[in-house]
């Protein structure tokens, strides 16, 4: 072997053992962060005693059932219902939730626009230059949390966010979470903020009362 061969065998080597090193380095720094995820997935709600609003980020089951339960128990003023597909109005909603609509239709406000969960916090930040609100609760599912709070410290700045999390299946399945922690990354860095999405307007907005 001429010295120039031994020269390129040895590079070639070290070449191969960067990359795996550096695999490996990737691979545990992404397991570690997908611990911290399932921490603030697994972490409980903390209420304040009274909030300014409510935001229910729709799209899974019981998150706005419990937004509404905890308007109608005086535990914010205002209640925005994000992303509410077809033509579901407030009394049908109500109805689910076990709540009567009559005392709280005033400080329901139902949007539409949002189809994901940066137009969830778009529309919410429309919502809350309206009515000037400084706390929020924010109720979506335990998994989805994190990306949730994600998008709303950018969209709501000002806003003082407390995590509501909707009790998750008993066995979430873990590519569910690992699509979530990925979903989760691309937010916080803000990958999202490139991505199309449908501007909401106040008019697109339903408010009861």
């Amino acid at each position: 072997m001429t010295a120039f061969a031994f020269l390129g065998a040895r590079l070639r080597h070290r070449a191969v053992a960067i990359v795996g090193v550096s695999a490996i380095a990737i691979a545990l720094a992404w397991l570690a962060g997908f611990a911290w995820f399932l921490h603030l997935v697994g972490r409980p709600a903390q209420l304040p005693l009274h909030a300014d609003g409510i935001v229910a980020l729709t799209g899974g089951p019981d998150r706005v059932e419990t937004a509404l339960r905890l308007l109608s128990e005086g535990r914010a003023d205002e209640l925005l219902l994000s992303g509410i597909g077809g033509g579901a109005e407030l009394p049908e909603l109500a109805r689910l939730a076990d709540v009567n609509p009559l005392p709280i239709a005033a400080r329901v406000t139902i949007g539409r626009n949002a189809m994901t969960t940066r137009g969830n916090a778009i529309e919410t930040a429309a919502w809350v230059r309206a009515d000037t609100i400084h706390s929020l609760l924010v109720v979506t599912a335990a998994y989805h949390m994190p990306r949730a709070l994600a998008e709303l410290s950018r969209s709501v700045p000002a806003v003082e966010l407390y995590p509501v999390p909707v009790a998750a299946p008993r066995h979430v399945p873990l590519r569910l979470l690992a699509e979530e922690y990925l979903k989760y990354l691309a937010s916080v860095v803000g990958l999202t903020a490139i991505l199309p999405v449908r501007e909401p307007a106040l008019a697109h907005m339903a408010r009861f009362g």
